[in-house]
């Protein structure tokens, strides 16, 4: 073998390796994580600034790269040709186009890029001072392949809108959670931030129905019975009926030093805060905090009270529910026997179908609303209907709602 033949190999073997090193950094800048590229630059790493600014310079990071990778092919095409038509005549070509294509492909491409892809960061910190320098190198090729760019999205419009959306949000959560980086706790806790805005108050509110309140006219024996019962710190106050809420008396106000106040419901009520069904509970958050108040009042579109939002109920939409010792806890779902669950009527609907894997094309968001709709009037005990695979039950009912249904399956076995 001469020592042309030799530098030949040698040439291409050197080729080869800028080759797969284009194709790597391709990847690595494409599939970077660039948060914790960020967080790699905080702690001080000048490398993982550096790849940050060219990740940012993306246009001209590429067309750099694709020069490069381009001239590296070729010219290892054109040396392989030379090469094999020296050793094999006139099927040196031929032979040239195979090996090559097959070396390039494996070596230059799919390797390099898959070991990349594995790394992205640490390659991408690597290669971060190599491709500065051959930047620096083409800029005048760069500054060319720029204004044809700009030309092409003359021609042809491109929505720029590259803003992260909320669900997209939600997946980069999902993957963090699958990929062992956030246990399942932080990752409820980081979807229930992100939906936060999501939700209004008509979708977190206490029901009128469930409300306590009492009277203006009410004396201090009722109050005092009434915080006895519910164990509530704050009680709402109510003038004729429960659609004008008048006032909220705080447990605090209530009893002294030496017992119960001597002083009457109406001085001792503060002003409540009242919000429309529809207001943001984020907003409502926010209007709590800025008032120094734990509850408002939801009011219809007529002005009648549909219920109440306090702090709580706010606060568990993010960190979920928040027990203290006086709180009663409910069992939504209370277990008969293989096929047969009694459910509460104050049970969410989606929790229902979660539960037995159902769906329900409804607009109620509670199991009583659910099953008055189904049987479209106000059910009494024992009314029943077939949905889907259960067989529903009314077993518990008052003349305004559904309290307790039983759910069994049918044609299943545990």
């Amino acid at each position: 073998m001469n020592q042309s033949i030799l530098s030949n190999i040698l040439t291409i073997g050197i080729l080869l390796i800028l080759s797969a090193f284009f194709s790597a950094t391709e990847t690595a800048f494409s599939s970077l994580n660039r948060t914790r590229l960020k967080t790699m630059s905080e702690r001080g790493e000048r490398r993982a600034q550096a790849a940050l600014d060219l990740a940012d310079n993306y246009d001209k990071l590429l067309s750099t790269i694709l020069v490069g990778n381009n001239i590296v092919n070729i010219a290892m095409a054109s040396i392989g040709t030379m090469l094999f038509v020296k050793i094999y005549g006139d099927l040196g070509a031929t032979i040239s186009t195979i090996v090559v294509t097959v070396i390039v492909l494996i070596f230059g491409e799919i390797s390099p890029k898959s070991l990349a892809k594995e790394s992205p960061e640490r390659f991408a910190m690597f290669s971060a001072p190599i491709m500065k320098g051959l930047i620096w190198i083409l800029t005048p090729v760069n500054f060319l392949f720029a204004q044809w760019k700009k030309l092409m999205s003359k021609i042809v419009r491109v929505s720029d809108d590259r803003k992260m959306t909320q669900d997209e949000l939600l997946m980069l959560v999902c993957e963090a959670e699958q990929e062992g980086g956030i246990d399942q706790e932080e990752s409820e806790l980081l979807r229930s931030c992100i939906e936060f805005n999501d939700l209004d108050a008509e979708d977190i509110l206490t029901h009128r129905v469930d409300l306590e309140a009492v009277p203006v006219t009410a004396s201090r024996e009722e109050v005092a019975r009434l915080f006895s019962e519910t164990r509530y710190s704050r009680l709402l106050v109510y003038q004729d009926t429960i659609d004008n809420i008048v006032g909220v008396i705080h447990q605090k106000d209530f009893y002294t030093a030496k017992g119960i106040t001597e002083k009457d419901v109406t001085e001792l009520m503060t002003k409540p805060i009242f919000v429309p069904k529809s207001v943001l509970i984020s907003d409502l958050l926010k209007l709590l905090q800025k008032n120094k108040v734990h509850i408002a009042v939801v009011s219809d579109e007529y002005g009648g009270t549909l219920g109440i939002v306090t702090m709580e109920d706010i606060l568990e939409e993010l960190v979920g529910d928040i027990w203290d010792e006086h709180d009663e806890v409910i069992e939504y779902f209370h277990k008969m026997d293989p096929l047969t669950y009694k459910v509460d009527g104050s049970t969410e609907l989606e929790k229902m179908c979660e539960f037995f894997d159902v769906e329900a094309d409804s607009d109620s968001t509670s199991v009583s609303g659910w099953v008055m709709e189904r049987l479209n009037r106000i059910p009494e005990e024992g009314d029943s209907f077939d949905y889907q695979d259960l067989h529903i039950t009314v077993s518990s009912a008052d003349v305004r709602r559904v309290l307790e249904i039983e759910v069994q399956r049918r044609n299943i076995t545990e």
